[in-house]
């Protein structure tokens, strides 16, 4: 199974953050299903081009999380999440990820208003089925 993860190696986040949260993301979302097979840790390796460690890392916080499982000799799999979870996963992510955004343009010197405003625009263009 491909998995689609996109590295940044130039984000200041961890590479096994990055796979840990875009997994979380592809399983809260609905994208990979309780039961899925995942790739080994040495494929999921190979093709993402990092280390074993990295990918490791990922899947025993994944695991510990109780969003995968391994099962010796028969490989990783989805976990079962209850919805409420997948809900709190998602809407944890989104408040992040906004959390960031305002965090840069305060950084910036706009004010709520900009901030609104560019918001309510890339909304809008996403809406419209511009991007």
């Amino acid at each position: 199974m491909n998995v689609p993860i996109t590295l940044s190696k130039d984000s200041r986040e961890p590479i096994y953050h990055q796979i840990e949260k875009q997994l979380k993301a592809l399983i809260a979302g609905g994208h990979l299903a309780a039961g899925a097979t995942l790739p080994s840790i040495r494929v999921l390796s190979k093709d993402l081009e990092v280390s074993v460690i990295t990918t490791r890392r990922a899947y025993q916080n994944l695991e510990n999380d109780g969003f995968i499982q391994t099962i010796q000799g028969k490989g990783t799999f989805v976990a079962q999440i209850e919805k409420t979870r997948k809900e709190k996963t998602k809407e944890s992510a989104v408040y992040d990820a906004l959390d960031t955004a305002v965090r840069t343009a305060i950084s910036y010197d706009y004010n709520a208003k900009q901030i609104m405003d560019m918001f309510t625009s890339i909304l809008n263009e996403y809406q419209g089925g511009k991007k």
